[in-house]
């Protein structure tokens, strides 16, 4: 079990900051979630990001893996139809997703818990809404369960 995301500022101590892994694309989400970050947005504390070449080579045993491990989320942050690398990299993500959706929903969890949204180079406030909106609905579903 990892440690707990620290609070966001302002907030009571002790309330629940839902952990959100993000897995992101080196050439074009990675750029937007970057320029999130230089440009001062606000999002959740609780987001940690891993880059990967390509979305469609995730696997959706580690986005289970992520949620039995105590990630209250897993967001993918996919090319769309911009991938470099595979021409259908859209289709090949979204049945990568439905397939660890179908298998979270057999242990039990709710599929809500994972999201996937195409983020750009330049798409820093999409992003920050993206985890703002996703943080808030993961809040109201309450920690994963472990």
């Amino acid at each position: 079990m990892t440690a707990p995301a620290a609070a966001e500022p302002g907030a009571p101590a002790g309330e629940f900051v839902p952990r959100i892994l993000v897995f992101s694309t080196n050439n074009i989400s990675d750029p937007g979630v970057d320029l999130a970050g230089s440009s001062h947005m606000h999002y959740s504390p609780g987001v940690n990001v891993i880059s990967l070449p390509c979305t469609s080579g995730i696997r959706p045993s580690w986005i289970t893996h992520a949620l039995e491990a105590g990630y209250d989320g897993v967001f993918i942050a996919t090319d769309g139809e911009e991938c470099a690398y595979l021409h259908d990299c859209a289709k090949r993500s979204n049945r990568v997703v439905q397939i660890a959706q179908k298998t979270v929903k057999e242990r039990g969890m709710d599929p809500g818990r994972i999201r996937v949204a195409a983020i750009c180079s330049v798409c820093a406030e999409p992003f920050t809404k993206h985890m703002t909106t996703f943080s808030a609905a993961l809040k109201a579903m309450g920690p994963a369960k472990a």
